[in-house]
């Protein structure tokens, strides 16, 4: 099967200096349309795609995510606007809510109305990337006399949602570009691209559909390989409050709760071993390369516009990056 249009997520379990790496391999791929750099806890997005915007010419440079509590509409159109400088018009604009945990506990500021706040982000920031004189005033942001000092390479960043319940789905085809999917189980992946397709028929050519997906591949050791994406599984179900609910909530529930369980009773590479392979098989893309083209096609049916690959080394760095990227 033919990848016509693939992206990647370098993800936390690769070196600054890997990530680099993969970058200018990833670049010299034809369908390699984008590259996201996470954050969370990692390392901040932007400062890593300003690096990456210097070593690469053509992937496309998207967060994935950055939070709407932690930095204010202002200090995101500086840094997407300046990454888009830096990389010739290349940035696309990876927004979320976080968590509760996250935003509160390390950052000190109220999670509430996250629905509200991330309508009034979208709209504030399409103001202000536009380089133009901005007042804005709203329930969380009130803005006065905003103005960059240089003039944006262009007039309209992308903007994707990355979203889970509903509500936020509504939201990021009301006024996103595009949408940010993760851990959706394949027949809840259907009705969910479904439903986004129907809301954004009038912009449907443009809208993108894309979903991150847990991605692992080795044609040595293949069962290292989803052993290796089961750990990363299990790792999000226990500690993400989200997903640990919504993978419950959708035919998962025995596998949650014992991994969950494990978790915070024998550690990591305990409660991996509860991931069952019709959970692995639903939400990753791991395997040997055959197993991995399999997963990604059926995906891809699922009306999947922007497949991204969540990368998760096995064996060797360097070794397993090459063969991901070989691979699709």
């Amino acid at each position: 099967m033919k990848i016509d249009k693939i992206a990647y997520n370098p993800g936390t379990l690769l070196s600054m200096e890997e990530v680099l790496l993969f970058a200018k391999l990833a670049d010299d791929r034809k369908n390699v349309d984008s590259l996201w750099v996470p954050e969370s806890w990692g390392r901040e997005a932007f400062a890593s795609l300003g690096a990456l915007s210097q070593i690469t010419k053509k992937v496309n440079l998207g967060t994935s995510i950055v939070g709407v509590y932690t930095r204010t509409p202002a200090a995101i159109a500086m840094a997407a606007t300046t990454l888009d400088v830096l990389s010739n018009n290349r940035t696309i604009l990876g927004l979320g809510v976080s968590t509760p945990s996250l935003v509160e506990d390390w950052h000190g500021t109220k999670f509430e109305r996250p629905i509200c706040r991330m309508r009034e982000y979208i709209e504030c920031l399409r103001l202000m990337m536009k380089g133009e004189k901005v007042y804005y005033s709203g329930t969380f942001f009130n803005v006065k006399n905003f103005k960059l000092s240089y003039k944006p390479k262009r007039q309209k960043i992308p903007i994707f949602v990355a979203a889970v319940n509903k509500h936020m789905i509504s939201l990021a085809c009301d006024l996103a570009d595009g949408i940010l999917l993760y851990l959706r189980p394949m027949e809840e992946l259907r009705k969910t691209v479904s439903l986004i397709k129907s809301r954004t028929r009038k912009k449907h050519k443009d809208f993108e559909i894309a979903s991150v997906f847990i991605g692992a591949v080795s044609n040595k050791e293949p069962e290292k390989a989803r052993e290796r994406a089961a750990k990363t599984l299990a790792f999000y179900i226990a500690v993400g409050k989200y997903y640990n609910r919504f993978l419950s909530d959708n035919g998962f529930q025995i596998d949650v709760e014992q991994i969950t369980s494990e978790y915070h009773r024998n550690g990591l590479d305990i409660a991996s071993k509860f991931v069952s392979d019709k959970m692995l098989n639903s939400v990753t893309v791991s395997g040997n390369s055959e197993q991995c083209i399999r997963s990604l096609g059926k995906f891809l049916s699922a009306g999947i516009s922007l497949p991204i690959i969540q990368v998760n080394p096995v064996g060797n760095t360097e070794s397993s990056i090459r063969e991901m990227l070989s691979t699709f």
